[in-house]
């Protein structure tokens, strides 16, 4: 059974996505953007990565009645593009979200919803409510990017390679209050903790990733790309796959009516459990710091 992958943005992170789903042969791919050149441009670069065994095919359009029959809907679209904080075009991008929103609602109601634009908690909160959509089907993709880059500058701290690296893992907004949890970390077996003294330079240096990024090319893409692949192919493929995303909270971490990014198990169906995991104090407090932030940013558009 052929489904079909669309992707509402066709711009560097779009692009990236739809190339990774068409050269692993994943499914059919469908690109939507305001553009239609833009679309239809990027399907007829990607489709020239088409492995020659696949059986399914990239096209674009700007006409949104073609998501019909959509089981997976990657949204990376964006207004304007941020310079210097994620939340400076929020009004915009919120506007944004609510249109795509209604689109999908009516075109493909039952589709499974991946959101990456920024700001990503506040764009995933508004989307289920606009849409409707149950909270488990509605997924904001950015704390895995965020954790990936933790992973990284520990590896780059102490020298040792990122496989020998366990349980990393950042929390909350996909922001400038992200969490890096660092108390359940072990490298080679052995806590983080007894490798170094302090948390805060590799914090400021995981919230500020994108901006050091900036200092040498446009934006990031990559990281983005592929960690949307890896659980748009858990979900087509049926498997499980673990990390942490941006869902609406009922009560999980003590919070409500808020997105932030929190530990989830993800199948076919969306996400299948928002996982509890042992924060120490520093942690939990800035946890709820951030949760504050982001149901601020929530309360300050006018809906």
């Amino acid at each position: 059974m052929i489904l079909l992958i669309s992707i509402v943005g066709s711009g560097r992170v779009g692009a990236s996505t739809a190339f990774l789903c068409v050269s692993n042969g994943l499914d059919d791919v469908l690109l939507v953007n305001r553009s239609k050149e833009k679309a239809l441009g990027e399907a007829l670069d990607i489709a020239s990565a088409i492995p020659a065994h696949s059986k399914f095919s990239i096209r674009g359009t700007d006409d949104y009645s073609e998501l019909v029959g959509s089981d997976i809907v990657v949204i990376t679209a964006s207004v304007e593009v941020y310079t210097k904080d994620r939340t400076e075009n929020m009004d915009l991008q919120v506007k944004m979200i609510k249109d795509i929103a209604n689109k999908i609602k009516q075109y493909c109601p039952s589709a499974i919803v991946l959101i990456v634009s920024n700001p990503l908690d506040v764009l995933t909160y508004f989307f289920q409510k606009q849409s409707g959509f149950s909270r488990f089907r509605v997924i904001g993709i950015a704390s895995s990017l965020d954790t990936s880059r933790f992973r990284y500058y520990i590896s780059e701290t102490l020298s040792v390679p990122q496989s020998s690296i366990s349980n990393a893992l950042v929390l909350g907004e996909h922001g400038d209050s992200m969490v890096p949890v660092f108390s359940g970390v072990s490298v080679g077996g052995n806590p983080l903790f007894s490798m170094i003294d302090r948390r805060d330079t590799i914090t400021e240096n995981v919230r500020n990733y994108w901006k050091t990024l900036r200092n040498f090319k446009s934006r990031s893409q990559f990281g983005i790309a592929k960690n949307t692949f890896d659980v748009i192919d858990a979900i087509l493929g049926k498997k499980e796959i673990a990390l942490p995303a941006s869902v609406v909270l009922e009560g999980e971490y003590g919070e409500n009516d808020v997105a932030m990014g929190v530990p989830v198990k993800i199948n076919q169906n969306g996400v299948s459990e928002i996982q509890k995991v042992k924060l120490d104090d520093t942690e939990s407090s800035s946890l709820k710091k951030s949760s504050e932030i982001i149901r601020n940013y929530i309360k300050s558009i006018h809906q």
